[in-house]
């Protein structure tokens, strides 16, 4: 625990987001890989399968077993460092479990080439969001999203299993393992933003524009249940080929959601330590806080999650219609969204799952 302490006390405090790459290029790698480069002492890199801030996800193929792998290389900064660091205390805690069983990606241990940390992992066919927009309308037919959504609850549950937040579920994090097989079969990758729910902290700042919870947004308390409400907003998505909170900025998302489901109670947002980043209070009225216009937002204050590659290239981002009502009954535990989410959400829910699984 004192340890665990240790690594979240001096993680960076800006996320550094995972992006899939559709076209595979070394053209922004700061790391001076190249194809042919050698990691380690016997990893050869192939081609490059993604980037974020952390540094960059390579196809690298194994010279001793000539088998195909993928290795997260890790930047060498301080903060990139502490925040492999963290990971890896995740991914221990992870082979616990049975990765086929649990739609989880296998961790394969870490090495050092030089000063960076690389993880080796795996190696999976295409992400879920690059297999969907592959698709006709960019979205999936109840026949494939039902076996999707049945396996991603599958991994949440085994990381609930664990005491495992994920804190970034969406679709670009998770994979399709091999896109020409049937049924399909998804794993959920990219533990660099996890954290044992033990550990979570009000005001920790996680997850993607558009996927994360209200109560990440606003600084209030969470748990693990958190993933359920991104796992909600990952099912409309590949039902429908469209994000269900569009927007640029936590500011957007926020208001679309208060705009479509009403907006928490005072003594909820009275415990955000963020709430006054979005709300005004008057303690002379009835409802104390009130959401900020646009003009009262102002940009320099916003504690805004950095913005995914796929979501602000994706043009379909902003045709989306919502229709749900204002008048909401919050909870007054545990996450106060939640319960909401997924009653929004429960009429499409019963036509991916079968009875069996409500």
């Amino acid at each position: 625990e004192v340890f665990l302490r240790i690594l979240l006390s001096n993680s960076p405090t800006k996320p550094t987001h995972f992006t899939m790459s559709a076209h595979p290029s070394f053209s922004s790698n700061e790391l001076g890989l190249v194809k042919g480069s050698i990691l380690g002492k016997h990893y050869k890199v192939e081609a490059s399968l993604g980037e974020g801030g952390f540094g960059i996800v390579a196809k690298c193929r194994d010279t001793m077993t000539n088998r195909a792998v993928a290795i997260k290389v890790n930047k060498s900064r301080p903060d990139i460092l502490q925040q492999a660091k963290l990971e890896i205390f995740i991914l221990e805690q992870l082979r616990r479990l049975d990765s086929d069983a649990a739609n989880i990606v296998q961790w394969n241990g870490f090495f050092h080439d030089g000063e960076r940390v690389c993880l080796k992992f795996e190696l999976l066919d295409q992400c879920l969001r690059d297999y969907i927009w592959d698709r006709k309308n960019h979205c999936l037919p109840i026949s494939e999203v039902r076996p999707i959504l049945g396996q991603l609850t599958n991994a949440l549950s085994h990381l609930g299993s664990v005491g495992i937040v994920h804190a970034d579920l969406k679709p670009g994090n998770i994979m399709v393992v091999n896109r020409h097989e049937s049924p399909i079969k998804v794993k959920l990758i990219d533990f660099g933003l996890a954290c044992p729910a033990s550990a979570v902290m009000p005001g920790d700042r996680v997850g993607t524009v558009g996927y994360c919870a209200p109560e990440v947004m606003l600084g209030l308390p969470y748990n693990e249940a958190i993933d359920m409400w991104s796992l909600g907003l990952v099912a409309v998505e590949l039902a429908t080929g469209l994000p269900l909170y569009p927007g640029n900025e936590d500011y957007d998302v926020l208001k679309f959601i208060i705009e479509t489901q009403g907006q928490p109670p005072d003594h909820v947002l009275d415990s955000g330590v963020y709430t006054e980043d979005y709300f005004i209070e008057d303690k002379d009225k009835q409802q104390r806080w009130t959401f900020k216009t646009d003009q009262q937002f102002h940009p320099k204050s916003s504690l805004c999650i950095d913005m995914s590659a796929e979501r602000s290239q994706n043009p379909r981002s902003q045709k989306i219609n919502c229709s749900f009502q204002n008048s909401v009954e919050f909870s007054h535990q545990g996450c106060p969204f939640l319960s909401l989410a997924l009653l929004k959400v429960s009429s499409f829910l019963k036509g991916v799952f079968p009875s069996h699984c409500r």
